[in-house]
């Protein structure tokens, strides 16, 4: 079926309106009208083919939220009118040993992205939540508890939320732990909120004065400048795990030293190009981790959204139409926004 979307054909171009076909719904699947997508930093990497292998025309978005509009026969954990989301993830292999765990984002022989990644319907690729509709195995559909008036809001926790959630849930953070969250953007912000939520005590680290404040509204407890080595100096040796959500190059050795013996630093942020090779004697001298996170699977995605829902816990956004998508590329590389853009799914 044809459907609205806003998509670009070529690096350099604009975003502009363009219809594209959509599967009718087979057996498992679930049609969603979407309400909101929320924009992520990696639709502009993808959009603009600052990561390899973008393919055109590329429909980017996947904080996806809307209505149940149609389901297959064979479907039955959804029904028409559900209020349900897509984050990242479309498809796996369902098969192989991390897919068998509940960690689809790990799938072995490659799991599928709900925009630009092979696939059998029209035109050979996925296209994204920038658009009216998408129709998606009901396997990788989540459930929505949210009130109907923090939609907006709830749609970057499809990948924002999840992002920062699961390491966050697999270094355990909690009651006692002392968890510190490197950066207070998109991604960094929900970790501050999901950190707190988690009863941990919240260190955050900006090199922003303007945000000190910010991040204590968030539920940091605590806030350094990571400017200042007085600061720094304090909490040498003294964190259970340190989130680092921060997608520029930087000295990762400043966040390694204020870690306890056998704690773990991780990157969620993806920098365009590598880090400094950070130094080996803090770690071996400390048995310390330096470690990475992808996303979520479903399970724990679900999880996630169902544990923002009970905690009230959503995205600080901005709404914007369709027609800004450029307008706010632009402002989110100058940082000009907290904490993140959602497209109004009605100006599709």
């Amino acid at each position: 079926m044809s459907t609205r979307a806003y998509g670009v054909t070529a690096a350099d171009q604009s975003f502009q309106g363009m219809d594209i076909e959509r599967r009718a719904p087979g057996p498992r699947d679930v049609q969603i009208d979407i309400a909101h997508c929320g924009i992520c930093h990696s639709d502009l990497h993808m959009a603009r083919s600052e990561w390899p292998g973008t393919v055109y025309p590329c429909v980017p978005g996947h904080e996806i939220v809307g209505h149940v509009s149609a389901v297959g026969g064979e479907v039955t954990g959804f029904k028409v009118g559900d209020t349900v989301g897509v984050g990242c993830l479309v498809n796996s292999c369902g098969q192989c040993g991390s897919c068998a765990e509940g960690l689809e984002q790990y799938c072995e022989r490659g799991w599928t992205g709900t925009y630009n990644s092979p696939c059998a319907d029209a035109p050979g690729h996925t296209l994204g939540g920038y658009s009216q509709r998408i129709v998606v195995d009901e396997g990788f559909v989540l459930h929505i508890r949210h009130p109907q008036a923090q939609l907006a809001a709830v749609a970057p926790l499809l990948c924002a939320g999840i992002t920062t959630y699961s390491p966050l849930r697999h270094w355990q953070a909690g009651p006692g732990k002392k968890v510190g969250i490197v950066g207070i953007g998109g991604l960094g912000h929900m970790g501050i909120k999901i950190a707190h939520a988690m009863g941990a005590h919240v260190v955050a680290f900006t090199t922003s004065e303007s945000k000190l404040d910010e991040a204590r509204a968030l539920g940091a407890d605590e806030v350094v400048n990571s400017r200042d080595s007085a600061q720094m100096q304090a909490h040498l040796g003294s964190f259970d795990f340190i989130l680092n959500t921060v997608a520029a190059p930087h000295v990762l050795d400043a966040y390694t030293v204020l870690l306890k013996r056998d704690a773990t630093l991780c990157l969620v942020g993806v920098p365009a190009s590598p880090h400094p090779s950070p130094a080996v004697i803090p770690l071996i001298f400390g048995r310390k981790n330096i470690a990475g996170s992808l996303i979520g699977g479903l399970a724990e995605t679900q999880e996630m959204l169902d544990f923002c829902a009970q905690h009230g816990i959503v995205a600080e956004i901005e709404q914007v139409r369709a027609q800004e998508i450029d307008a706010a590329y632009s402002r989110m590389l100058a940082s000009d926004v907290k904490y993140r853009f959602v497209i109004d799914g009605a100006s599709m």
